[in-house]
């Protein structure tokens, strides 16, 4: 049997990009506070995510906004916010059921701007697409409801390659096929971070890395672009870009630690 994933990993310049984001992980799993505040530093590390995936998708808030108002009106920073409260009681379903598991995060995602028809639901027609990355017409819904069965699949199967190389696929290909049409940022980030819990790289949820595409944010539209060429040379550059999103995302965390020693 074949394992697609492990060939990706394979690619140039992935294993390395891969070693130094597990690295920046390594060195914040290893920080003496989370001996007793890892709860506090994951929920810190939730929340700024949410905000950055919100930013990632054209919203305009702040951390302290965020701390102070208890029901954001922008639906964007509210699906967030939904998405980042849940995404750790979906750990399970995303290793046994990874189209269940976007059903409900699109559910979480898109509850205040879209139909309650349409939630969780893949689109059956060509209507609107929100292309908050600019990646121009999105896919057929033929060929988005392929791709995610093949998705579902390479996620369901055993494979060598590292959960930061899954993520990356998983993110990677979430965006390009876009495949709910409003809150799909939202929910490939999120599911980013779900496989790099699951998959066991960092399973307190320690680490944001939509705070670390935020950080490289003028990076991550090109480096999209270029995974969903479909060329092994776009891909890997996708990867590369994931990884040092990870990594940044690591060095966040890193300072919300050292924050909470400071007092």
């Amino acid at each position: 049997m074949t394992d697609a994933l492990a060939d990706v990993a394979n690619l140039p310049g992935v294993a390395g990009a891969v070693d130094d984001a597990r690295s920046a992980v390594d060195r914040l799993l290893g920080h003496r506070i989370l001996r007793r505040r890892s709860a506090e530093v994951s929920t810190e590390s939730a929340l700024r995510g949410a905000r950055a995936s919100a930013v990632l998708d054209g919203a305009t808030v702040t951390l302290d906004e965020l701390r102070t108002t208890e029901n954001p009106s922008d639906p964007v920073v509210q699906g967030s916010l939904r998405v980042s409260a849940e995404l750790g009681t979906l750990t399970e379903t995303w290793r046994k059921a990874p189209r269940q598991a976007l059903a409900r995060l699109h559910v979480l995602a898109a509850a205040d701007a879209v139909e309650s028809a349409d939630l969780g639901r893949p689109r059956s027609t060509d209507g609107f697409v929100n292309d908050a990355s600019g990646l121009g017409a999105a896919p057929s819904p033929s060929e988005v409801a392929l791709r995610l069965d093949a998705l579902s699949g390479l996620l369901t199967e055993t494979t060598k390659a590292p959960a930061l190389v899954v993520a990356a696929i998983v993110h990677g290909e979430l965006l390009t096929l876009r495949p709910f049409g409003w809150g799909d940022g939202v929910v490939a980030r999120a599911a980013q971070r779900l496989t790099l819990v699951a998959r066991g790289l960092d399973p307190k949820s320690l680490v944001a890395p939509e705070v670390g595409h935020l950080e490289l944010a003028s990076d991550y539209a090109d480096a999209l672009r270029a995974y969903s060429s479909g060329t092994p040379e776009g891909v890997a550059q996708w990867i590369g870009h994931c990884s040092a999103a990870v990594a940044a995302a690591a060095r966040d965390s890193q300072a919300i630690c050292e924050a909470f020693m400071r007092g």
